[in-house]
Parts: C-alpha cells; sequence; structure tokens
C-alpha cells in the first residue's frame, strides 16, 4: 500500500496545508552566501542557500558534507514544474520501483518568507501533510516552470487562499477530531479513508472566510511573468536556496521521458554534492 499513496507521499501538493507565518523578512544579499556544486548526470548545477532560511540552510550543510546526496537519483520529474531528489531509497533503488517515501527520521521546522518565492531555479524542501508544515529532512526539488500569464497567477493565487482556508478551517475546534482522523489515516497508509476525510475536511473549508487571504506581490509576479516559477507554492514550501548556474541543466533534467509515477525511466542520478564557498 506504502507504493500507492502517492498523493499523500512527499510534494503532496494538491493536498498540502498552508503555512500561515510570513514574516516580513528583508533579503540579506549583501551577506556571504554558502555556495554548494551538484554534479548530475546531465552536468553540474550551482545553487547558493539563504542566510534568512537557517535550519534549512546548516541541514543542508550538514547532508553534504556527511555525502547524504552523492549517487542518489531525481526520482521525481514534471517538466513545468519541478525536478526533485534527496530519497535516500534511491540510492540503490531497482528499476520501476516508485519512490519518494524515503528519508531521515527528522524534519526540519518550516520557515516561510515573504521575500523568498518560487521562482524559477529555487530551491525547495519537500514535505508530507503533517500539522507542523515541517519539511522533509532530505528530499528538495528545484523549480522549473518557465514564465506564467498573468491570468494563471491569479489562478495560482486563488489556489493558495483555497489552501489558507482549509488550513484554518482544520483548526477549528469543531474540526479538530477530524483533521486528527485524517493524520491518523496517513499513518495507517489508509488511501481510501484518507481521500473521504480530506474530501470532507475541503467541504467544511468552501465557506469558510476568517483568515486573511494572500495576495501575491506585484515584483514577484513580474518575476513569474518574465522569468518563470510556481507561485501556487509561496508560503507553503520553504524556499531556501537558488540556482545561480545550470539553469539549462535543470530544463535538460525536466524533459527526460518518465513513467506514471513520474519516476525517469532511465536512471538520472545525482554524482556529487560539495560546498564551493561557504
Amino acid at each position: 500500500m506504502k507504493n500507492t499513496l502517492k498523493l499523500i507521499s512527499m510534494f503532496t501538493l494538491l493536498l498540502a496545508f498552508v503555512c500561515c507565518n510570513t514574516k516580513n523578512d528583508k533579503p540579506t544579499t549583501e551577506e556571504q552566501r554558502t555556495k554548494i556544486e551538484m554534479v548530475t548526470d546531465k552536468g553540474t548545477i550551482l545553487l547558493e542557500l539563504y542566510n534568512e532560511t537557517p535550519k534549512h540552510r546548516d541541514n543542508f550543510i550538514k547532508l553534504v558534507k556527511e555525502g547524504a546526496y552523492d549517487s542518489l537519483l531525481f526520482h521525481r520529474v514534471i517538466n513545468q514544474f519541478m525536478v526533485q531528489s534527496g530519497d535516500p531509497d534511491s540510492k540503490y533503488a531497482e528499476p520501476n520501483i516508485q519512490l519518494g517515501n524515503g528519508d531521515r527520521p527528522y524534519k526540519v521546522d518550516a520557515e516561510f518568507r515573504t521575500n523568498l518565492f518560487h521562482k524559477k531555479g529555487a530551491l525547495g524542501a519537500a514535505r508530507d501533510g503533517n500539522a507542523e508544515r515541517a519539511s522533509s529532512a532530505m528530499q528538495f526539488y528545484i523549480v522549473q516552470r518557465d514564465a506564467r500569464k498573468d491570468s494563471l497567477i491569479d489562478i495560482d493565487e486563488k489556489r493558495i487562499n483555497k489552501w489558507l482556508a482549509t488550513h484554518y478551517s482544520n483548526k477549528l475546534p469543531e474540526n479538530k477530531a477530524l483533521f486528527d482522523s485524517l493524520q491518523q489515516a496517513i499513518a495507517n497508509e489508509d488511501y481510501p479513508l484518507y481521500l473521504k476525510i480530506n474530501k470532507e475536511l475541503e467541504k467544511r473549508a468552501e465557506n469558510f472566510t476568517d483568515f486573511e487571504k494572500y495576495t501575491i506581490p506585484e515584483d514577484h509576479r513580474e518575476v513569474y511573468r518574465t522569468q518563470g516559477g510556481t507561485p501556487h507554492l509561496d508560503q507553503n514550501y520553504t524556499v531556501f536556496g537558488q540556482v545561480i548556474k545550470g539553469l539549462n541543466i535543470v530544463d535538460s533534467i525536466a524533459v527526460v521521458k518518465v513513467d506514471d509515477n513520474d519516476r525517469p525511466i532511465n536512471d538520472l542520478r545525482i554524482l556529487t554534492v560539495k560546498i564551493v564557498e561557504e
């Protein structure tokens, strides 16, 4: 059953809950940022890690120093969306096996920042549907989508607010028992029950308005219009870095042929990851 729970594995986009932590943090571009070199079967990607998300930065640095990402697969690839890696089970995975459930036995506290958003090349932390919205210890994704039209950005904004409504609705005392049952269904890998409970929670949130709606800032919209990205993930998944060289490599990974679980048919591997500037 574990491999059938695709919608509730890491990076469950359609069923995620949006975090309300939207600190108005200022960028710290003047500070020295750690640079990470990721060598893949397709070429080299250079990333920098944000100082504004120190828990994710320090965790990623620790894993890189341990060699945790060396030889792992890109196990989930969706063209015009993102490429994902970091599942430790992928290192020796047999062909045709669905991946995405592997991790280390801890999570990283969410670090949502309004100035860090999902423009193309953003490095984000995958997560499951846990109530704290904490990130996976290991799994990450790189945003790959090209420029978005304003009409599509508007749809993305509505999607964010739908998730916000669900998040706040789920916190109501009258919905707590049902939400706890949802978490138990996930723990028990009971997919039919999960879908049933989730549908009921979404129904209860349809007319819920007692929350502050999120508006995508105009400067973010301009980036999405001209450079691309995935706006609907903003304030929902932690962005903790950015590709600064090698976006063409990310694009080349995104277009490979994949199976029904979005795993590349021909294994596509991270060869080595190392710190080049700290």
